[in-house]
């Protein structure tokens, strides 16, 4: 039997808003739809979380022209509220999310286990991006 381990990416940022908004604005389906893409010609029409142990989520990111969708999801292993976020994902990788406040700020810390299919530059930067537009978004409205 022959294991396969997946090298791990961690991405950050640094959001200007308290932990509890920035709970709530990765959580609720709502404000994913809003932030969850990497560019403008991306959307994410559809998002449901069931934020709990054993619960799911899934949110459809879309290209805007129809070109091409895929739906992004997986099973929560553990939620700490305010503070952690793990999760296995449909394809079997692992995913962990740190919430740390900074006074009035709150320090994003997202490692994931890479796929093989793209390079690992690629998917930084596209797990990266998408960090940006949730770290924008919650940041303005």
């Amino acid at each position: 039997m022959t294991t396969t381990t997946r090298p791990a990416i961690t991405i950050e940022s640094t959001v200007q808003a308290p932990v509890a908004k920035v709970w709530e604005y990765w959580n609720q389906p709502e404000h994913i739809k809003q932030w969850a893409f990497a560019s403008e010609d991306w959307h994410a029409p559809k998002s449901e979380n069931d934020l709990r142990i054993g619960g799911t989520f899934s949110t459809t990111m879309a290209a805007k022209d129809g070109s091409f969708s895929f739906d992004f999801g997986g099973e929560y292993t553990d939620v700490k509220e305010h503070k952690l976020i793990e999760y296995t994902l449909g394809d079997g990788r692992k995913v962990s999310i740190l919430f740390s406040t900074m006074g009035d700020s709150t320090k994003v810390v997202q490692t994931f286990e890479a796929e093989e299919e793209n390079p690992l530059e690629m998917q930084r930067d596209g797990w990266q991006a998408i960090l940006n537009n949730f770290t924008k978004y919650t940041e303005t409205h």
